[in-house]
This record gives C-alpha cells, structure tokens and sequence, in this order.
C-alpha cells in the first residue's frame, strides 16, 4: 500500500476526465456531488428520479445542464442498464434510496424495492460491464442493529436496521457483499460500502430532517419544535462524507486493495444531542429565534448513533476537517445567500473550495 501521507492528501482532481455514473443525482447529496465532478472535469452521467423536493437543489443550481442527467426509476432494470451501457462508466458511486425513516413507515413496499432491488439492478449493470473498475454503494449510520449504547459501531458489528428504510439499507449492504463475493473475486472491479452519518449543508430541503426543518420555521420567525432533542447522532457537514467517497472510489481504483466497508462520520466532539444542534443554529441565523421540544407521537427514534471511523482514518490517513459549527455556519451562509437572490453555484463553489484547501 502506498504512503499515509500521500493518502490522507487525496487530489480530487484525479477525476479529471474519468466517468463517472451516479445513481440518485438528482437529491441533496446528489447534487453537491455532481457540483463537485463538474468542478474537476469530470465525464458526470445521472440517474434518478426528479428531484424529490420542491425547491430542489438540482433545479436551483441548474446541474442538469453541466451534466448528462437522466430521468428514470432505479427499478427499471431495462432502462437503466441502457443508460449505463450507453455512458460506459469507468466509476459508479450508488446514491439512489428512499432515504426518510418516517416515510419507510408509510410506503415499506416501495422503500425495499427502491434500496434493496436497487441496489440489485445497479449491480448487475456493473456485472455486465466491461468498463466499469471502482464502485461505492452508499448506505447509512443506521444499517447496525441499534442496541442504544454510547460508543460507536464498528464496520464488523451486525447488521439488522430496525425501520424499513434502515433495515432496508442493511440488506442492500447484504446484497453487495454477495455480489463481490460471487461475481466479483477476480479484482477486476473494485467494490466497497460506506455508512455514512447525518449530514447537513445549503439545499437540503426534505421534509423531517433537523436543519431543513429548522430553516422552515426560521424563515417563517416562528418558534423552532424539536421532537427529540436528547437524541444523539454523528452530524457532519456534507462535504465531508462526499470526499471521503470520491476518495475511496478513486483509491480502490488505482489499487483494489483498499475495496472494503467503511463508516465515515465526524469526530466524537461532533456527536451531538439534536437540542444542542439547535442551539447552534439559533446562534448562527440570529434574528432571535427560539426552539422548544414537542414530541409528536411518531414512530420510534434511535437516541444513541454513534460511528467509529477509525478504520477510514487508518487506511487512508482522513481525518474531519470541518467541525459541526463550521457546519451550520456554512448552511446559514448559503441558505441566506439563496434567500436573498444570490447565484446559489457561486456560493457552492466558494464553499467547495474552503473546504478542499482546510487543513
């Protein structure tokens, strides 16, 4: 294996010209991703569904014209494969789900087959190419049996989501490792998984997640509900977890070695109550908004989620760079500059570049 050093300064502009094909382009995560592909040159093919909200950051950063962006169902194994067979990826990062807890209790049916036969229908896409070297099946925090204890999951603890959406996404991690297991032995393509935790940045606007909801009510100058704010989880500002897939893409291509599972979240210090999170966003918006907690009678909620990354930050020598305060600090910052009118791409782009020249 190569140098910790030269690792832990992976140059995303190793995209430069390589083709990428991502799945589930079109949401929040999606979408700074593709911005950050486009930025480096990247040959950038999307599939997904229209974007799932309404505004969408897809449509307000005008992505779909710097971008081959298709419009189709990760269940519709014909098209799809026809639209990967057409953009002969070199690299494919899967970002495709149906990604809301609450939602999964509503629509289990369509939940498990977008994230479990999604993931099927991805690949066999990639089993039947002859083109394709690195791909990346993004999952979730949520994929370990929760058994509400205060330390971190470790890669090797079992995997058994309790709702839909997080069982769900443990079963689309099952189905990888059967894939590589069976089909993909001789190294020729080089497969991982990465557990993300929650993250937050400028243009999230689905519905119950803290931050978008908190920006809601904000613009609005009512007072902020938190339903749960003893909760715990591993918040993270969503550049952080995007360069660490572009790195474990780009790292396992040059070397199939590196091809593993791995959790990427922030450090124990950003593991913050949801109350807390609050806190810190009523700091940074000002303008005197308040929050007060109010359960509202809905499905249960895990109170302690918590990653440990040091297998990510051992293998490729990563390490956080931004904490959770420069995180909502970012998210006030862009969400401002759109609510003003501002070209929203020369906020990402500026914050894009902060965050790759931090040390």
């Amino acid at each position: 294996m190569e140098s910790l050093e030269r690792l832990n300064m992976f140059d995303v502009e190793f995209y430069r010209g390589k083709k990428v094909f991502i799945t589930g382009h079109t949401g929040f995560k999606g979408s700074w991703l593709c911005r950050l592909l486009v930025n480096t040159g990247a040959d950038v093919t999307g599939y997904a569904l229209r974007p799932p909200t309404d505004p969408a950051l897809f449509e307000i950063a005008k992505l779909d014209k710097q971008m081959h962006s298709v419009i189709g169902d990760i269940r519709d194994y014909a098209l799809l494969k026809k639209i990967f067979d057409e953009a002969k990826p070199e690299i494919v990062i899967h970002l495709a789900a149906q990604p809301i807890v609450r939602d999964s209790y509503k629509n289990p049916l369509y939940t498990y087959e977008t994230n479990v036969m999604g993931t099927v229908n991805i690949l066999e896409c990639v089993r039947n190419s002859t083109h394709v070297r690195s791909f990346l099946n993004v999952t979730t925090d949520k994929v370990y049996k929760n058994r509400e204890w205060e330390w971190g999951y470790r890669e090797n603890e079992e995997l058994n989501g309790y709702d839909p959406y997080s069982n769900s996404k443990s079963c689309s991690e099952l189905v990888t490792s059967s894939y590589k297991n069976s089909f993909f032995g001789d190294g020729k393509v080089a497969i991982s998984t990465a557990r993300a935790g929650n993250v937050i940045g400028g243009g999230d606007f689905a519905n119950d997640r803290i931050i978008p909801d908190c920006i809601r009510t904000a613009m609005k100058k009512k007072e902020i509900i938190v339903r749960n704010p003893y909760s715990v989880r591993p918040y993270q500002h969503v550049l952080e977890p995007l360069y660490v897939y572009l790195m474990i893409a780009g790292e396992q291509y040059m070397d199939g070695r590196y091809a593993d599972c791995y959790n990427v979240g922030p450090d124990e210090a950003d593991c913050f109550e949801t109350g807390m999170l609050v806190d810190l966003f009523v700091d940074k918006w000002g303008e005197g908004i308040k929050w007060k907690s109010q359960c509202d009678g809905g499905p249960p909620e895990a109170n302690f989620l918590k990653l440990e990354c040091s297998k990510v930050k051992n293998v490729f020598g990563w390490k956080p760079k931004w904490n959770l305060e420069m995180a909502v600090e970012k998210v006030v910052e862009w969400t401002k500059s759109w609510m003003r009118g501002e070209d929203i791409t020369v906020c990402m782009d500026k914050q894009i570049k902060e965050f790759l020249q931090y040390r």
